[in-house]
């Protein structure tokens, strides 16, 4: 795991190309933050590690609304 002061945020794989759809994560020892990198970074969502898991699980399995 990343320590909480040396997590770096990077793109997620799902943004587009197109530069219209811009998320970004940072994952620390305890949570995961997501943010729309063209807000600035203004807004942050912040969830621990075991909803991560459970929203990453439901992307992977394609049960989340499109």
């Amino acid at each position: 795991m990343i320590a909480a002061s040396s997590s770096q945020w990077f793109k997620s794989s799902y943004s587009g190309g197109s530069g219209t759809e811009c998320v970004e994560c940072a994952i620390s020892q305890d949570r995961a933050r997501v943010r729309d990198s063209k807000d600035g970074g203004t807004v942050v969502i912040t969830v621990g590690h075991p909803a991560w898991g459970v929203f990453l699980r439901a992307l992977k399995s394609d049960h989340l609304a499109r």
